[in-house]
């Protein structure tokens, strides 16, 4: 500490430093996950849009999510969706029916029965799968995830097919305006000359929204 620094001084320079942003973001994040009021957490959540063609015609959008239930007699939950194309040519979940759609705003709120009812501490593994049509045809084009239950895992993947790898590809933290570049020790080759990045996270932000965006 420098002789004469006043205390007007020293605590600007506390609200300026990098632990005290991270202090005050993890103690939002405390005060929103314990003011939770839904049905479950998510122990696991992995989000992967697969891009089937060079044109970005054709894409399949999967997720898989492990829940854990903190209330009692569960029997439905909730899914939502957004974005361009036909962004429903096919929809399909396991366990449960979607019982009904509704749009709220620009996303659709999708119901589904689990065709079982669900009680406190029980564990149940979610798994939904939607096609695309004509939902990635331009050279810039973004998949989203928004944590809408506390989250202990995130995981998101893009595939790209062999004819069009991406130039570019970045997450961003939308509430938290944040930029990361997925550089290649993000990617893996897979079979038939396709190529995925994907982007982990431990406890994402409740309420944040995060995005892959790519130039392809």
């Amino acid at each position: 500490m420098q002789q004469g620094s006043s205390p007007t001084s020293l605590l600007s320079i506390l609200l300026e430093s990098e632990l005290f942003r991270w202090l005050i973001t993890e103690l939002v994040q405390l005060w929103k996950e314990h003011r939770f009021d839904g049905t479950y957490t998510v122990d696991d959540h992995t989000s992967t849009l697969e891009l089937c063609d060079s044109r970005g015609c054709r894409a399949i959008y999967t997720k898989r999510q492990t829940m854990t239930f903190i209330q009692n007699g569960v029997f439905a939950i909730q899914d939502q969706a957004w974005g361009d194309g036909d962004i429903f040519a096919n929809y399909v979940c396991t366990p449960g029916v979607l019982v009904d759609r509704y749009k709220e705003g620009y996303r659709w709120k999708l119901l589904i029965s689990l065709r079982a009812t669900m009680n406190k501490s029980e564990k149940q593994d979610v798994f939904i799968e939607r096609t695309i049509l004509n939902g990635f045809l331009t050279s810039i084009s973004h998949f989203q995830t928004q944590v809408d239950h506390p989250t202990k895992s995130l995981t998101l993947t893009v595939v790209f097919p062999k004819r069009r790898h991406p130039k570019k590809i970045t997450l961003i933290e939308q509430n938290m305006q944040r930029m990361h570049v997925l550089r290649s020790e993000k990617s893996t080759l897979l079979s038939h000359g396709r190529i995925q990045y994907s982007w982990h996270v431990t406890r994402p932000r409740l309420f944040e929204s995060y995005i892959l965006r790519w130039e392809w």
